[in-house]
């Protein structure tokens, strides 16, 4: 019998180290660019070059994750995570770094998509927000505890020795799975494809069969023709695109900002992921709670609309108050990560578990879509001006912003089923 609790402590270290490794790179922004000397745009290829891995390395997963025990899954992507991260440690050139981040990417996007099905799997829907709360502590976790330590490590040593650390926590963390995350196999179970894009279970008894695909061609198409006929599970797919250009796309650019136009040193940049991590602690588990108890669109639409005020305040941000600029930056913090509780909860909810690891796989596809694409505009838009500073970041909070508007309507489109 599988320990609640334990599985939920494991799948949250694992999205602890998959989160800080690829949250580190933004507040190193700037020594990363003065260290290869590039520009804005460049930098945002470090970022955006993650994400286009992930999206590729999701839509492979998305034909065969399902087929594979969950614990195996986990311990062959976590252990390539780790080994991609140790590749960005030694990045010589910023190519080298490009090849690596795209490395990492390819396993870790994947890697977070997994962790996700698991918690759709084990836990019941009507319990399901409050565990999501729990695992995506680990967002909040990485920002109190990884993101300042890896700024702190920088600023000390070099900017290698973040990507060292991570690696070594991620192989610790590897061992740790593999004696304690037991075999999970009950989405292992043959299932018959319905005309609307649901599944019919059958075979439930202890002999029941794995899938055995009739051929090479149905075993790569019918995971993805399960998902697009479906027109929930499509509304789902939207909802995610929707929600990361609505979030994303002005994260990249934080730490730059707050080190270059307002003033913030380099080792003080990590307050605004420390105390914004250490408020999102206390909270997400609260958006957990809230969202069992009230509905998860209520939640999600109430926080969205208070993340269109953080949005705005932190992108046309003017002031030398260190203060103040925390304040804004850990309001930002709260709403549009207390937002993804409902929002992820929803979306495990719209498949069934013997296909949610697919499902999940290209949500995590879309997702990373999201990712590039967000990056990539944002190195579009900022500039840097003849004082040095960054321009136009106000021009993506209103694209920020129009694009959490049109979440809102796609969320309330989805329909839980399981």
């Amino acid at each position: 019998m599988i320990s609640e609790k334990r599985l939920l402590f494991i799948l949250a270290t694992v999205q602890f180290c998959h989160i800080i490794d690829f949250m580190i790179i933004m507040p190193l922004g700037k020594t990363i660019m003065e260290a290869f000397s590039i520009s804005p745009g460049q930098f945002a290829w470090v970022v955006s070059a993650y994400a286009l891995a992930a999206f590729i390395g999701n839509l492979v997963s998305t034909v065969v994750i399902d087929r594979f025990d969950r614990r195996t899954a986990l311990l062959f992507l976590f252990a390539c995570f780790t080994v991609g991260t140790l590749a960005c440690a030694f990045a010589p050139t910023y190519l080298f770094l490009l090849a690596a981040r795209f490395g990492t990417g390819l396993f870790g996007g994947t890697l977070g998509a997994l962790v996700l099905a698991i918690v759709g799997d084990v836990i019941p829907l009507e319990r399901r927000a409050s565990a999501m709360g729990w695992v995506m502590t680990a967002f909040s976790a990485a920002s109190v505890i990884g993101v300042p330590a890896g700024i702190w490590i920088a600023a000390e040593y070099t900017w290698h020795a973040p990507f060292y650390a991570t690696a070594a926590l991620a192989a610790l963390f590897v061992v740790v799975a593999f004696f304690f995350v037991p075999s999970m196999r009950g989405h292992l179970v043959e299932q018959t494809i319905l005309p609307d894009g649901g599944m019919d279970e059958v075979g439930r008894e202890p002999e029941a069969q794995l899938l055995q695909p009739t051929s090479l061609v149905s075993k790569i198409v019918d995971p993805f023709r399960a998902i697009f006929t479906n027109a929930n599970q499509r509304a789902a797919l939207l909802f995610t695109l929707t929600l990361m250009l609505g979030h994303f796309t002005i994260i990249p650019f934080i730490a730059p900002y707050m080190q270059i136009n307002i003033g913030f040193a380099d080792k003080q940049v990590s307050l605004v992921y420390l105390i914004g991590g250490l408020l999102t602690v206390v909270l997400l588990p609260l958006f957990g709670r809230l969202a069992d108890r009230y509905g998860r669109l209520r939640i999600f639409t109430l926080s969205s609309f208070l993340a269109l005020f953080s949005i705005y305040a932190l992108t046309n941000l003017d002031t030398t108050s260190i203060p103040l600029a925390l304040v804004v930056t850990s309001s930002f913090f709260v709403v549009a990560s207390g937002r993804n509780v409902p929002a992820t909860t929803m979306i495990t909810s719209v498949v069934r578990p013997e296909n949610r690891g697919g499902f999940m796989s290209i949500r995590q596809s879309v997702n990373e879509m999201a990712l590039f694409f967000s990056t990539v505009i944002a190195g579009f838009i900022i500039t840097e001006g003849p004082d040095g500073k960054l321009q136009h970041y106000e021009i993506l909070g209103y694209f920020t912003i129009v694009m959490s508007l049109i979440a809102i309507y796609t969320a309330s489109r989805i329909k839980a089923i399981a």
